[in-house]
């Protein structure tokens, strides 16, 4: 039986943990991240913090953590937004990730589905965006199950070892 989690807006205090679960599943999964592991590592956990939105009291811009038995991060998603006056209305859904024993247990819907929610209730918030490898296909299907779109595809989005990967490009009318 799966174990039960729950899911919330990450907080300082969860940097470490966040910090983590990233170069876990950075390392784990390359073709599925547009980050590098080798690159994020040495990151210091601070780098971390502007993900977290706490100096925008206008909203959009937070991480979501996933966890399990209460305090162990199992999963994580950021919505980014800019702040410029003619794409404010504009989030983008980066960094969704889920510790490969907590997958298939409903962790990266829950994310997804809390992250829309969130973005729907920020004012001025009217896009979700994002960016997946195009051969992720549970990934491909969990977004759009949540109904994003594909309107496009960045042939040759990121270069792994020597070998191409194609991002599709999705949104979401909020």
């Amino acid at each position: 039986m799966a174990e039960a989690f729950s899911i919330r807006a990450l907080g300082a205090s969860d940097l470490t943990a966040y910090k983590q679960l990233r170069d876990t599943v950075l390392a784990a999964d390359p073709e599925a991240f547009t980050s590098d592991a080798t690159e994020e590592l040495p990151k210091t956990v601070q780098s971390y913090l502007p993900r977290l939105g706490l100096d925008k009291p206008e909203g959009g811009q937070f991480t979501l953590g996933a966890f399990q038995g209460g305090d162990q991060l199992v999963g994580a998603v950021t919505c980014e937004r800019d702040f410029r006056v003619k794409s404010r209305h504009i989030g983008l859904v980066v960094g969704m990730m889920v510790l490969s024993h907590a997958r298939g247990q409903g962790v990266g819907r829950a994310l997804l589905t809390e992250c829309i929610a969130l973005a729907r209730r920020t004012p001025g918030m009217e896009l979700l965006t994002l960016t997946v490898t195009a051969t992720n296909r549970t990934a491909v299907a969990l977004y759009a199950s949540a109904g994003f779109k594909r309107y496009g595809t960045l042939v040759h989005g990121i270069k792994l070892d020597g070998h191409y990967h194609d991002k599709d490009l999705m949104a979401l009318n909020l």
